[in-house]
Order: C-alpha cells, then structure tokens, then sequence
C-alpha cells in the first residue's frame, strides 16, 4: 500500500515521525542532559534555542546547497525548488530567537535590538529574508550575498571573545559554509539523481567539491578545538562531552563519504551510502546547534 504525499510508503511514514520525534527530544533535553554533573550554570531556554538554531542552521544549508547544486546539476531536469521556504524558515527561526531572547532577559524590544545578540540575530533575520526575494527573482545566485551575510553574522555571535574575535570568528565563518555546502549540496544532488533516475556524473563532479570541503571542516574544526576546549575539560563539560559526540559522528560520516566515493570511482551505486551520509550530516547539526547553547569552556578549568 503507497500513501498519498511526499512519504511514499507506511515505513518512510513511520521514519519521518521517529525522526523528528528524536529531533524534539534531543533539541529539548539534549543540553541538560549533556550538563550532568558538571556543575554548570544552566542556560536558560536552551531546548528551544538549540530547536530554533538547528532550524537556522537548516534553512542556510539548504539555499547554500541549492545555490551550488544547480551548477554542477548541468543539463536535465531538475527537482524543485526549496529556497524560498528554506531562507524564509530561517528568517522565522531568527525571528523567534530574538523573541526568546527577549522574553529571557526580561528587557524591552527596543533595548534588545540595541544589544550585539539582538543587532546580529536581526541582521541575519534580514538577510534571509532578502535571500529569499533574491530565490524568487529571476536571478536566484544573488542570493549567495545575503546568505553570507547571514553567516557573517552567526559567526560573529559566536564569538564574542576579546581575544582573537577575528580569528575564531573567521575559522567558524569558513566551519559553517563548508558545512552548509556539504549537506546541502548533497541534499540537492541526491535529489536530483532521484528525479533523473540516475546521474552519477552530478554526484561525480559534487565529490570532487566535497573533497575541498571536508578539508576545509577538518581544519577549522581542529583549530577551533583547540583554541575552545582545553584537554582537562573534554570529559567534565558539557561543551566536551557535546564535541565528542560530534567527533564521532563525523568520524562516521567520513567514513560513508569515502564509501560512496569508492563505489562511484569503481561504477557501482554509490547513492545508499550517500542518503545514510546525510542523515548522518543532519545528525551533526543537530549536535552543532546543541554546541552554541551549552557554556563555552573557555576559563572553566584552571
């Protein structure tokens, strides 16, 4: 039996409600959980922010991967478009977390649009918005502009150290882009090999980008690391126990991307690793977003 809609059949239906209900739960209980023991002061609203970060996260992923989707898509039929309800899901998750920001603190709207959390989560609200305008014209590459923009200023939020603001700012700025590319572009792509019935040239020329861009993960992902998390505070922090899971994780879908690429090289299907290697990549958001609400390490630890 085949249902109506986007699911197909009862046992996609069945994943897809497991799926978000796992998202809930860890998004919800994820950073108290993580926060076990440590001692931590506890930051407040942290389920709903991590829920609305991941859905931030969300829709950047996927208008950056549509962008760079269509290009290496070449000729041939091509899936529909998701960018217009991507950045506007994201102009309403940055819309929601000025709102909680607001609600939190107790201050009024206008002092919070005057705060550096308020001014940047306004900025990228913004930029989403006008990224969407931009999908919907006839020339939807100018929405790369606003969505760097967006990025920009979820980098700079990130990084409100006196310290080197530039550097940790700049090696998350590159972090999230690459991370944007690398799901969302495999999402367009698999979509687009799904639509054609095959198309391993598509995912042929999208494994050659996606060499470059785990690279550039690796690296900033190390540096940053290093310069967050001293080696005494891995397993009593919070922040430590979150990133470890993270590493696993990208420890495992490392391994399905070399997977899928040596089926590809050798002529076999190489498309059932790479659909498990992005839900592995949305699991990794999922993490990433729990990151930016637990307490930074940094001076934790004597």
């Amino acid at each position: 039996m085949t249902l109506p809609g986007p699911f197909g059949t009862p046992s996609r239906l069945t994943a897809a409600i497991l799926a978000a209900v796992t998202v809930l739960v860890v998004a919800l209980l994820g950073a108290g959980l993580a926060q076990t023991g440590t001692d931590e002061l506890r930051i407040p609203a942290a389920g709903t922010t991590t829920l609305l970060r991941l859905l931030v996260f969300t829709g950047l992923a996927v208008h950056t991967g549509e962008i760079a989707g269509r290009r290496l898509a070449g000729e041939g039929p091509r899936p529909r478009s998701w960018s217009v309800p991507a950045a506007l899901l994201a102009a309403a998750a940055s819309a929601g977390l000025l709102l909680l920001f607001t609600a939190v603190s107790g201050l009024s709207p206008s002092v919070v649009y005057g705060l550096r959390e308020g001014r940047l989560v306004l900025v990228s609200a913004n930029a989403f918005v006008l990224a969407a305008l931009c999908a919907a014209s006839r020339h939807p590459a100018l929405a790369a502009l606003p969505l760097a923009v967006a990025a920009g200023a979820e980098a700079l939020r990130a990084h409100p150290e006196t310290h080197q603001p530039l550097l940790g700012t700049s090696l998350t700025l590159v972090h999230l882009t690459a991370a944007s590319l690398w799901t969302g572009t495999l999402l367009y792509v698999l979509r687009t090999m799904r639509l054609r019935g095959g198309g391993r040239d598509v995912l042929l020329r999208y494994a050659r980008m996606a060499a470059f861009v785990y690279a550039a993960l690796a690296v900033t992902g190390t540096a940053t690391t290093l310069r967050k998390l001293p080696l005494d505070a891995v397993l009593g922090t919070a922040y430590g126990r979150v990133l470890l899971v993270k590493l696993v994780l990208f420890g495992g879908v490392s391994l399905l991307a070399l997977a899928a690429r040596g089926r590809l090289l050798s002529g076999g299907n190489a498309q059932p690793p790479a659909r498990v290697e992005l839900s592995v990549l949305a699991a990794i958001a999922l993490v990433s977003a729990l990151l930016t609400v637990v307490p930074d390490p940094h001076g934790l630890v004597p």
